[in-house]
C-alpha cells in the first residue's frame, strides 16, 4: 500500500480541482449523476442493515462501501468539489475563475440530485411493489428520518437551523477527508482504508450530508413522511449545503493547502556563541 506524503497528495488535490473546473458539461453531469445514485443506494443499504440488525453501528460500518465505489470509479460528489475546486483558484491556476468554480458546483449539484432522486423513486417502487402496498419497516424508517431531521430541527427555530449548519460542517470535514483518502495511496486497498475511516465517523454520528439527504428526504416524502418539500429545503438541504461548503474548505482544503503547499518559512535557530 504505497503511501504518498502530504506534499504529494495535496498537489494532487489542486490538480484534481483544476481538472474538475475545466471538465465538459456532459462528463460533469454523468459523473455527478452516478455519484448521487451510488451514494443513495449505499444510504438505503445502511438504513436496511440498521433496521434489520437494530444496530446503527453495523449500518455505519458498511455504508462506506458506496463512497469507496464511487470514488474508485472517478465520480464526483458536491461535498468533494466544494473542497477541491477552490484550491485551484488559491493556487492561481491559469484560467480558473470564481465563475468556473460556481459552474462546476451547480452542475454537480444537479447531477447528484438527479441520481439520488432516481434511486429514491426506484427504491420506493420496490418497497411498495409499484406503490400498491405499505413500504414496510425500512420505508417507514426512512420516512421517520425525514420528519425527525426537518421538523425536529424546526421546533428549535434559528438554533435548530444553526445546528443543521454545524452538523453539515462536521460532516464535510470527515467526508472531504475521505476524498483526500482516495489520493494518499497508489494501491486500491490503501485508498479504501483511508476513505472508510472518516466516512464511518460521519455516518455513525448522523452528521448532515447534502447528497445523502437528496435521497433520504425525497424518498421519505414518497413513502409518506409527515413533512413537506419546503420543510426539506428550509430545515435541511439549504443549511446542510452551506455547512458542507464551509466545513470542506475550512477544515480540510485550506488547512492542508496552507501547511503543505504554502508552507511557512522554517524558524531560524540562533546558535549559542
Amino acid at each position: 500500500m504505497a503511501y504518498l506524503v502530504p506534499s504529494e497528495f495535496v498537489a494532487k488535490m489542486v490538480d484534481a480541482g483544476e481538472s474538475k473546473i475545466f471538465m465538459s458539461t456532459r462528463d460533469t453531469l454523468i459523473r455527478s449523476y452516478m455519484a448521487g445514485a451510488i451514494l443513495a443506494l449505499a444510504a438505503v443499504f445502511a438504513v436496511s442493515i440498521t433496521v434489520q440488525t437494530g444496530s446503527p453501528l453495523v449500518g455505519a460500518l458498511l455504508f462506506p462501501v458506496g463512497f469507496s465505489m464511487l470514488y474508485l470509479m472517478g465520480f464526483d460528489l458536491l461535498t468533494g468539489v466544494f473542497m477541491l475546486t477552490p484550491l485551484a483558484f488559491l493556487d492561481k491556476r491559469p484560467g480558473v475563475t470564481v465563475g468556473g468554480i460556481l459552474r462546476n458546483w451547480g452542475l454537480v449539484f444537479l447531477g447528484n440530485f438527479a441520481g439520488a432522486l432516481t434511486v429514491a423513486f426506484m427504491m420506493a417502487f420496490v418497497f411498495t411493489y409499484g406503490f400498491s402496498t405499505d413500504p414496510g419497516p425500512v420505508g417507514h424508517k426512512i420516512a421517520e428520518i425525514g420528519a425527525a431531521r426537518t421538523l425536529g430541527y424546526a421546533k428549535y427555530g434559528i438554533a435548530g437551523w444553526l445546528t443543521i449548519f454545524l452538523r453539515g460542517m462536521l460532516c464535510n470535514w470527515m467526508v472531504s477527508m475521505g476524498v483526500v483518502g482516495a489520493m494518499i495511496s497508489t494501491a486500491v486497498s490503501g485508498k479504501v482504508i483511508a476513505m472508510w475511516m472518516p466516512i464511518l465517523v460521519f455516518f455513525y454520528m448522523t452528521f448532515e450530508h447534502s447528497v445523502v439527504n437528496m435521497f433520504l428526504f425525497p424518498s421519505g416524502l414518497i413513502m409518506g413522511g409527515a413533512f413537506s418539500i419546503v420543510d426539506y429545503f428550509i430545515w435541511n438541504e439549504i443549511p446542510t449545503v452551506l455547512g458542507n461548503l464551509v466545513g470542506g474548505i475550512a477544515f480540510t482544503g485550506l488547512t492542508l493547502y496552507s501547511t503543505h503547499v504554502r508552507t511557512a518559512p522554517k524558524r531560524a535557530i540562533r546558535l549559542a556563541a
